[in-house]
């Protein structure tokens, strides 16, 4: 995605400009395309043929995680596509935020990852339906300094709750990555099966983990500014603050195989309902990301897979296996998969981590 850090810390410091004008703007000339997304994905390797096509990108607005998403979302944001991840995908349709993709106009839609595509109620409905794009998928890991940590002491995840840590800890501020980190801990790999006294266990865990952190990370940058400015030396984070912070020349490593292992996700692409632009712009934008091309892209500079299984196909082997993707069998072997949850459950967590981060 980044062929420079400098231009990738640039395109996230304005972030917040371009977010609040494309919430407010109409579209960008010569593409009535807006993309709701998260910050980052915006920059133009991930999609060079829609621009080609298109003569310009198209509008961007920025959610920091998909609970504020969806809320916009339902109190009347309007956009044509957005990038919602695995966890959250039942969610959206049940709430009557999307329509159906015609997979008859996304060229390699038959070219996507059959393990990824076969997961129930991801990318189609029961009845067959398309509804999800899958794209980009990774994982949420132990990341560490290498000079300021010694392995032997982060072989297992309740690391992140050790009182040598103390102050020296970031996990995310997002529901979905915080309960996952304290499921794996507990040893659950299923959290859609999560009891109430499992619920307790992991929340337990994470109040352990809050008398350590010393910020709940928002965005890439802002772990990536965390890591690399030894603010913090311990981090629950996705592949490509690791990717990044290397590529900035920090000692910044990831430890895939813990004794509790990883959480992996799948993100993508749904068109929502009654969206305000083309048609055909929105499945030259599915295309373009989906080239076979922008997998190297992913798996270069962000440590991520993509969903395109001949993209996958097409990077290097090498560079497969530095990334952790040569095996994807071992690769998912010790993970818990971020599934959609139930409802009431998703809700409990939500609540349950304002508390936690609250000191409570």
């Amino acid at each position: 995605m980044k062929t420079k850090t400098r231009y990738w810390t640039m395109a996230l410091a304005l972030a917040g400009v371009l977010a609040a004008a494309a919430t407010t703007a109409s579209h960008s000339a010569g593409s009535d395309l807006v993309v709701f997304d998260w910050a980052g994905y915006e920059l133009p390797e991930f999609h060079p043929k829609y621009t080609e096509k298109q003569g310009s990108a198209p509008t961007y607005a920025f959610f920091g995680d998909e609970d504020e998403a969806f809320e916009k979302l339902r109190s009347g944001f309007k956009s044509d596509l957005a990038h919602p991840c695995s966890q959250s995908v039942v969610k959206w349709r049940d709430a009557g935020l999307l329509q159906p993709l015609d997979t008859s106009k996304i060229t390699a839609w038959k070219d996507l990852n059959p393990g990824i595509m076969k997961m129930k109620d991801l990318a189609t409905s029961a009845d067959g339906k398309a509804w999800f794009m899958p794209w980009e998928w990774g994982n949420t890991q132990l990341t560490y300094n290498s000079d300021k940590v010694d392995a032997k002491d982060v072989q297992s995840l309740k690391a992140f709750a050790d009182p040598k840590f103390k102050g020296r800890v970031s996990i995310g501020d997002n529901v979905d990555d915080a309960y996952a980190l304290a499921a794996l801990v507990i040893g659950l790999k299923d959290w859609t099966q999560m009891t109430d006294d499992q619920f307790k266990q992991a929340s337990d865990f994470l109040r352990q983990v809050h008398k350590n952190v010393r910020l709940y990370w928002t965005d890439t940058t802002n772990i990536v500014q965390a890591l690399t400015g030894n603010e913090i030396d311990l981090a629950w984070a996705w592949n490509d603050a690791t990717a990044q912070s290397v590529l900035a020349g920090a000692p910044i490593k990831a430890n895939r195989d813990t004794k509790e292992g990883i959480s992996t996700w799948v993100c993508g692409y749904v068109r929502l309902k009654d969206a305000p632009g083309n048609a055909d712009q929105a499945y030259d934008f599915l295309n373009a990301i989906n080239e076979p091309d922008v997998a190297n892209v992913l798996v270069k500079n962000w440590g991520y897979g993509q969903a395109n299984a001949k993209g996958m196909a097409a990077v290097d082997p090498a560079l497969l296996k530095g990334k952790g993707y040569d095996d994807v069998d071992k690769f998912v072997d010790k993970t818990l998969f971020q599934s959609p949850i139930p409802a009431e459950l998703k809700q409990k967590m939500i609540a349950e981590f304002e508390k936690i981060k609250a000191g409570y």
